[in-house]
């Protein structure tokens, strides 16, 4: 039976092939992103598939696409919140106002749209939401605090919405990606911040090299993911948090590790909080 599936971000990379794998899959698609005819660029036209121009930072657009998506289509049974980018550079250097842009686009855009699709998926009592987080969202590392800090976000409100949301048969899952072959490394994706301090320089030198050598040549492949996410999006109980990639694996297998020694290595006095009442 197919599905109809609300995808954010579906002008380009994972966006799009998720969007592809679901219309290969004989579903119906609403694909989304800021500029409608470059999503009709990229997917082309099909009877099963609906475009629509979304911000997802803009609420009012927000509330518009998912009614005029409910009013094509019938009902939303798959909402994948794949829009967002990379904002990197160290925090001292990082202005306010790029910090809030961040988390208008990665937390709080990411939020307006699943407030908006709850209330049919809870009617129907059936649907599958999916966050396409990362595997900075586990770990925060030098370079990385505002994108770090907003993944984090992403991850919590997915494992908080999940429990809220089991009630009523509707599925949450967080897919926490290592590095894909995508254009999220890209310039025209990913942001540095505008202002610079010497006193970080090397460091940061270092660190753009480390994601430049990595632009375009990730060991992931977007396509399979795809075919993963269709399968998260109808296997009977589906994990809260999906680490894809073999690279995502080995990160969050560090972060398992290194919490767990700094748990045994403080326990005493984690534990001497304790009241003795």
């Amino acid at each position: 039976m197919s599905k109809v599936w609300f995808i954010t971000g579906a002008t380009r990379g994972m966006g799009v092939e998720i969007a592809k794998a679901a219309l290969a899959a004989r579903n119906k698609v609403v694909a989304t992103g800021r500029k409608a005819e470059d999503v009709t660029k990229s997917l082309g036209t099909s009877d099963n598939l609906f475009v629509t121009a979304l911000d997802i930072t803009r609420e009012d657009q927000v509330k518009d696409a998912v009614q005029d998506a409910i009013e094509h289509f019938g009902r939303i049974d798959v909402l994948v919140n794949n829009a967002g980018y990379g904002h990197l550079g160290v925090f001292e250097e990082s202005s306010m106002e790029e910090i809030r842009a961040q988390y208008n686009t990665n937390v709080f855009g990411t939020m307006a749209v699943t407030q908006a699709v709850i209330p049919g998926m809870r009617k129907q009592r059936s649907g599958r939401i999916i966050n396409i987080s990362s595997v900075a969202g586990l770990k925060g590392v030098f370079g990385g605090s505002i994108y770090n800090s907003s993944k984090f976000a992403v991850e919590g409100f997915t494992q908080a919405i999940a429990e809220e949301l089991a009630l009523f048969g509707v599925y949450v899952t967080a897919v926490s990606p290592g590095f894909f072959r995508t254009d999220f490394l890209d310039s025209s994706s990913v942001k540095y911040s505008n202002d610079s301090i010497s006193d970080y320089s090397d460091a940061l030198e270092t660190f753009r090299k480390f994601h430049d050598d990595r632009n375009h040549t990730q060991a992931g492949d977007p396509v399979k993911l795809a075919e993963v996410i269709l399968h998260l999006a109808k296997v009977e109980n589906p994990p809260v948090s999906f680490i894809a990639g073999s690279d995502g694996i080995e990160w969050a297998e560090s972060v398992i590790k290194s919490k767990q020694e700094e748990i045994d290595a403080w326990r005493n006095l984690s534990v001497s909080t304790d009241g003795n009442w």
